[in-house]
């Protein structure tokens, strides 16, 4: 009789255990899942022609926030813009130096999107006249950020970050903006590496 209750005091307890670890293990799941969602990336990025890389069918900017996405969770967010599709890669420069000049911000697709859930944002683009597409600013205005964390990042051909961050640091001041960063637009099909060492540095 004594070793029949023993088996089952013991086979409760086991039971017991097995139910506690589930309940932790989902508790870790739900926590990892937030943490992920609690992240986007916001870009634009420009297929097409060029420079260095060519005519392209994924923009340098994209496979960058790609990597971000794959190795934070961060939803993304696409600004997109009809105007640039098929422009060869000097007619796209001077039009996109005349839009900086004179402050224009083209319309983008769709609508901007509800940032309520995020507390980390990651903004990033080429760097088209010293700092980014114009139509970046276009959406600026439509999105609030404050409080949140803003990472800026940008794709360039030896603009580094230009005026991006600083853009970025005057369009949301009440953003803590930090951890800037830039890649080379040749680099990115094989830089994946040194973008995970950005965001582990982060």
């Amino acid at each position: 009789m004594n070793k029949i209750l023993t088996a089952a005091l013991a086979l409760l307890m086991a039971s017991g255990c097995n139910a506690q670890n589930k309940q932790e293990n989902a508790k870790t799941l739900t926590q990892s899942n937030t943490q992920a969602m609690n992240k986007i990336v916001i870009f634009f990025s420009h297929a097409g022609d060029n420079y260095s890389v060519g005519n392209i069918e994924v923009g340098n900017t994209k496979i960058v926030a790609d990597y971000i996405s794959e190795i934070t969770g961060a939803d993304q967010y696409e600004i997109v813009t009809h105007k640039y599709d098929g422009m060869a890669y000097t007619p796209l420069i001077e039009l996109a130096k005349k839009e900086a000049a004179a402050g224009e911000l083209p319309p983008y697709e769709g609508t901007a999107p509800d940032l309520s859930g995020y507390d980390t944002v990651f903004i990033g683009g080429p760097v088209w006249w010293g700092t980014y597409p114009q139509v970046m600013f276009t959406l600026f205005k439509d999105i609030n950020l404050d409080g949140k964390t803003v990472i800026p990042f940008t794709t360039h051909e030896g603009s580094g970050l230009a005026s991006c961050a600083s853009d970025v640091r005057k369009a949301f001041p009440k953003a803590k903006v930090t951890g800037e960063f830039s890649i080379y637009g040749h680099e990115v099909r094989s830089g994946k590496a040194k973008v995970e060492r950005w965001l582990k540095g982060l």
